[in-house]
């Protein structure tokens, strides 16, 4: 698998493999899998070359954080990259109150608690630590403090100075520590990791579905600051949740819930100019991102072994300049986006 060398901060790096995985699924996302099928979809992700896996505290309630702990615990440290999140506290509680009921099966019966404030992000790390059996991480990012999560771009803006004014400080002490080799964003919306990548020095983000075959708006403005001062993104939801990867259908589903009826009609324009061009809808939504230059790695999902090898057959598809030539042309895709 092709390697994505980015060393910001001129002390060597990291080489990230081009598809990385996104492990939400190990935390029984949608539905519930045991501990032998989580490893036997890890070890599917290693065979294929994948090196770089991303996990947080709320994927499964720390379901996820500990399977994916216990699959490194037997690969050489130096031979990957991990990366997990800070912002959320798990507590006990009883099993109605359970964050993620309906979203998350079979995990701890824990709810999350906010807390973006230096303890909270110190607590948080060391929790995290606990459960992976890791000693460091190499990334970690501020998870979810945007509109999506929080309900309002005011309750997002509280999170935001709350993070700055505290958790912030304990990422640039781990930093500085060696304890982690980077930090910065974990977020839905590139406009909040615009704010944030103005107010400090973060290394990459984690951009979730907002850079993709169907979304283009990042290139306004956030993506030319990434340039501009070589911060990393890593592109989650490659798939927008499911209609890039599915096709369009009234069953698609969009950003965690049912697509709109205007998304699933441009999906489905979409899916016509790929299949003028010989191109699944799939294969082209995969690799798209990969063309921006700040882009050092796709992490799409997968839960079972099978989704997983999937995603590596379709990664360095060939794609036609045709059919991106076509796509901008109908005003399906951005003029100004790499390809």
């Amino acid at each position: 698998m092709k390697i994505r060398h980015w060393d910001r901060r001129g002390n060597g790096g990291f080489d990230f493999t081009e598809l990385g995985f996104g492990t939400a699924p190990l935390g029984n996302l949608y539905k519930a899998i045991s501990d032998e099928e989580a490893h036997a979809v890890l070890d599917a992700a290693w065979e294929t070359g994948c090196r770089y896996f991303d996990t947080a505290p709320l994927y499964g309630l720390g379901l996820s954080e500990r399977r994916v702990g216990d699959f490194l615990k037997t690969k050489t440290r130096e031979d990957y990259l991990i990366s997990t999140k800070v912002g959320r506290l798990l507590s006990v509680c009883p099993p109605d109150q359970r964050t993620g009921i309906g979203k998350f099966f079979d995990t701890p019966n824990r709810r999350e608690i906010y807390d973006y404030s230096y303890d909270g992000v110190m607590r948080s790390f060391e929790a995290s630590s606990e459960r992976t059996g890791l000693d460091r991480f190499d990334i970690i990012f501020v998870h979810d403090v945007d509109i999506f999560t929080h309900g309002s771009k005011e309750a997002s803006d509280a999170r935001i100075e709350e993070f700055m004014r505290g958790g912030y400080y304990a990422l640039l002490s781990l930093r500085d520590q060696g304890v982690i080799g980077a930090f910065g964003g974990g977020v839905n919306e590139w406009q909040v990791c615009q704010t944030l990548a103005e107010r400090g020095d973060f290394d990459l983000f984690l951009l979730a579905g907002r850079y993709t075959l169907l979304e283009q708006e990042a290139l306004e403005s956030f993506l030319p600051l990434c340039e501009q001062r070589n911060i990393g993104i890593v592109l989650g939801g490659p798939y927008n949740s499911g209609i890039l990867a599915r096709g369009p259908s009234e069953a698609a589903q969009y950003n965690y819930s049912n697509a709109p009826v205007e998304v699933i009609e441009r999906v489905r324009r979409i899916d016509a100019v790929c299949q003028t061009h010989g191109v699944r809808l799939i294969e082209a939504a995969l690799n798209f991102p990969l063309r921006h230059p700040q882009v050092v790695s796709v992490i799409p999902g997968g839960q079972s072994v099978a989704e997983v090898r999937s995603n590596r057959d379709i990664l360095g598809k060939e794609i036609p300049s045709a059919l991106w030539e076509e796509l901008k042309a109908e005003g399906l895709l951005r003029a100004d986006a790499p390809v």
